[in-house]
C-alpha cells in the first residue's frame, strides 16, 4: 500500500535579515493513508468515501523537505547611504517573500483543516482527538508557535506589519540623511547663519515700515485736523464779510448797533437760560434815545413774556421785571456815552442790586422773591416780547448800541464788578458769554467792531 507524504511548513526567514527573526514555524508532518489510494496535500481532495490515517513527525524529520530561500550576502564594505538603501531593498523583498509565505500557508492550513476533520488514525479514533491528546503531551508539536492557525495567520501578519513600519522608518532616515547629513557642516553653519541674518532683517524691515505707516498716518490726521481748522475760519470770515461786518480782534470785541426805534430791528442770543435761583447780568451799552432808551434785554419762557426785562419806557426810569413784578433801578444812562451796567438778583428774599460804572447805586428786595428762572425761553437783544420771541413794540425798541452782554448764574461780588467795569478783568458769563457765533442780528441790526475797554472808560 502506497504511503503519500505532504508536507506543509513555511519557510524561514534568514537569519541575517536586518528585520530580525521570524517566527519559526516548525514542520508538522502528516502522513494520510487511503484505502488503495494516497493524494498529496497539494493535490485534489479526496472523494467522501475515503479514509486518512494521520501520524506526526518530529522537528528533525522537516529539515530536508522545507528548505529556506536563500538570503542575499551583502559584498564588501559600502558608504552607510549605500547600505542603508541596500537595506531597504532588501527589507521590501523580505516583505514580499513574507506575503508570499503567508499566503501559502493560509491555504495549505485550510486544506489541512478540512481533511484532519475527516482523519482517523489506525485504531479507528477521531484524528482530531489525538491531534489535542499530542497537543496536550507537548510531544512532536509545532513547538513555539500558537496551537491556533488563525493564531499563526496574526502574528505573521503582525510581523509583516512591523516590518513595513520599520522599512518606512529605514526611509525617513534615509531621506534624512541624504537631504542634511550630505552638506558638510561648515556649509551648514553658513545657510543657518544666512537664513538668521535674513530673518532678522526681515522683521527689521517690517518694523520700519510700520513705524513709517504711524508717522504717515499721524502727519495726515494733523494735516487734516490743520485743513479743516483754516476751512471753518475761512467759512467764518465769509459769513462775516457777507453780513457786513467788519474783521473783530477776538470773538468778543464786537458791538450790537440797533440805530431806528422799529420792531423789526433786534439781536438774538442762541442759547437759552437752564433753571436759575440767582443771577448777574453785565453789559455796556451807549444810547441818547429819547424818551427812553427802550428795552436792552428781554427773556420770555411759556407762560410769562416778562421773565426778566430791562427797560426804560417813555419817562419813567429804568424798570427790572422779573416774573412781571417790577422794581425801579436809580440808572441815569441815556447821555449817548458808554456806560457799564450790571444788576443782580437772588431768589431768597428777591433780593436785587444796580451798578453802574462799577458803583452800586441802589438795592432792594421782595423783587419776586423764591421764585426760580424757569429754563427753555428766548433771550432777545433791543425788543420787549409779549410772545415767546415775537410781537415787539417799536415804543419800547432800543435805540443804540450794546456790546459784552454776560449772564452768570450766581451773584457777583462787588469788587468783581469793579474789575469788569475799570477793565482790569475779562470774566465772561458762565451761563451767557459773549462772544460773535452766539448772537445772530436781523432786522438791519449789524455788529461791528467794538471801541477797546479803554476806549469805552475815557468816554464816561
Amino acid at each position: 500500500e502506497r504511503r503519500p507524504v505532504s508536507a506543509a511548513a513555511p519557510s524561514e526567514p534568514s537569519p541575517r535579515s536586518p528585520a530580525g527573526m521570524l517566527p519559526v514555524v516548525a514542520g508538522l508532518l502528516l502522513v494520510i493513508a487511503a484505502g488503495g489510494r494516497g493524494s498529496a496535500a497539494g493535490d485534489q481532495e479526496s472523494p467522501p468515501g475515503s479514509r486518512f490515517v494521520c501520524t506526526s513527525l518530529p522537528l528533525d524529520a522537516a529539515g530536508a523537505g522545507c528548505p529556506l530561500p536563500p538570503v542575499p550576502v551583502q559584498g564588501g564594505a559600502l558608504p552607510p547611504e549605500e547600505e542603508l538603501k541596500a537595506t531597504v531593498l532588501q527589507l521590501r523583498e523580505t516583505v514580499l517573500q513574507q506575503k508570499e509565505t503567508i499566503g501559502s500557508q493560509r491555504d495549505a492550513i485550510r486544506e489541512l483543516t478540512g481533511k484532519l476533520s475527516r482523519c482517523e488514525n489506525a485504531d479507528g479514533k477521531s484524528a482530531a482527538g489525538t491531534w489535542k491528546k499530542e497537543l496536550g503531551k507537548g510531544k512532536d508539536t509545532m513547538g513555539d508557535l500558537p496551537r491556533d492557525p488563525a493564531q499563526v495567520i496574526d502574528q505573521l501578519s503582525r510581523t509583516m506589519q512591523t516590518l513595513k513600519d520599520r522599512l518606512e522608518s529605514l526611509e525617513h532616515q534615509l531621506r534624512a540623511n541624504v537631504s542634511y547629513a550630505a552638506l558638510p557642516n561648515d556649509l551648514r553653519e553658513m545657510l543657518q547663519r544666512r537664513l538668521g541674518d535674513l530673518e532678522r532683517q526681515l522683521l527689521s524691515k517690517v518694523a520700519e515700515l510700520e513705524d513709517e505707516k504711524s508717522l504717515l498716518h499721524n502727519e495726515t490726521s494733523a494735516h487734516r485736523q490743520k485743513t479743516e481748522t483754516a476751512l471753518n475760519a475761512l467759512l467764518e470770515r465769509v459769513s462775516e464779510l457777507e453780513k457786513g461786518n467788519s474783521a473783530f480782534k477776538s470773538p468778543d470785541e464786537f458791538k450790537v448797533s440797533l440805530p431806528l426805534r422799529t420792531n423789526y430791528l433786534y439781536g438774538k442770543i442762541k442759547k437759552t437760560l437752564p433753571e436759575l435761583y440767582a443771577f448777574t447780568v453785565c453789559l455796556w451799552l451807549r444810547s441818547s434815545a429819547s424818551p427812553g432808551i427802550g428795552t436792552p434785554f428781554s427773556y420770555a419762557v411759556p407762560g410769562q413774556a416778562n421773565e426778566i426785562v430791562l427797560i426804560e419806557w417813555g419817562n419813567n426810569p429804568i424798570e427790572l421785571l422779573i416774573n412781571d413784578k417790577v422794581a425801579q433801578l436809580p440808572l441815569f444812562v441815556s447821555d449817548g456815552k458808554w456806560h457799564h451796567i450790571c444788576i443782580t438778583w437772588t431768589t431768597r428774599d428777591g433780593m436785587w442790586e444796580a451798578f453802574q460804572d462799577g458803583e452800586k447805586l441802589g438795592t432792594g428786595e421782595n423783587l419776586a422773591p423764591w421764585h426760580p428762572i424757569k429754563p427753555g425761553g428766548v433771550l432777545i437783544l433791543g425788543q420787549e416780547q409779549d410772545t415767546v420771541g415775537g410781537r415787539f413794540d417799536a415804543t419800547q425798541a432800543f435805540v443804540g448800541e450794546m456790546s459784552q452782554f454776560n449772564i452768570w448764574d450766581r451773584v457777583l461780588k462787588a469788587e468783581d464788578i469793579m474789575n469788569i467795569a475799570n477793565c482790569s478783568t475779562n470774566m465772561p458769563g458762565n451761563i451767557i458769554p459773549w462772544v460773535d457765533n452766539n448772537v445772530d442780528v436781523f432786522g438791519g441790526a449789524t455788529k461791528w467792531p467794538v471801541e477797546t475797554c479803554e476806549e469805552r472808560l475815557l468816554d464816561l
